[in-house]
């Protein structure tokens, strides 16, 4: 699959839905942005199950900033709607690659069961983290 262009229309349906989605917030003018598109395009082309979007941080600021973007490239890893994984700066190829094989690995029942501790701990009478 190639990559897709993601903006505040699709965003939401796109990082909820299950399975892996790579987020690449780039913008025209920068050249690290530059560099790390076509590891990025050739790692969607070598990994057609997993979605891999693009977002234009200058054509969809809102988004930008909702996701407090300050820094690009920004790399970003939903699965099955949790957000897992955020960077900013280019990755080389081959650790785009490690962090796919580290996702791919996850436990997700047990990133779900340890967010729900997370909150549980953060409410109101919520014991306190060890």
């Amino acid at each position: 699959m190639a990559t897709i262009e993601i903006g505040k229309g699709n965003f939401k349906d796109i990082v909820s839905k299950e399975g892996i989605v790579l987020l690449d917030w780039w913008a025209t003018w920068c050249a690290p942005c530059r560099t790390f598109a076509p590891v990025f395009e050739q790692a969607s082309e070598k990994h057609p199950d997993i979605t891999f979007g693009k977002i234009d941080t200058d054509r969809e600021a809102e988004l930008s900033g909702v996701f407090a973007i300050r820094s690009i490239p920004t790399l970003m890893v939903f699965r099955d709607g949790i957000r897992l994984f955020e960077q900013a700066g280019a990755l080389p190829a081959a650790a785009l690659e490690d962090l796919l094989r580290q996702v791919r690995a996850l436990d997700m029942n047990d990133v779900r069961k340890q967010l729900v501790d997370r909150e549980a701990q953060q409410q109101p009478g919520g014991s306190p983290q060890a």
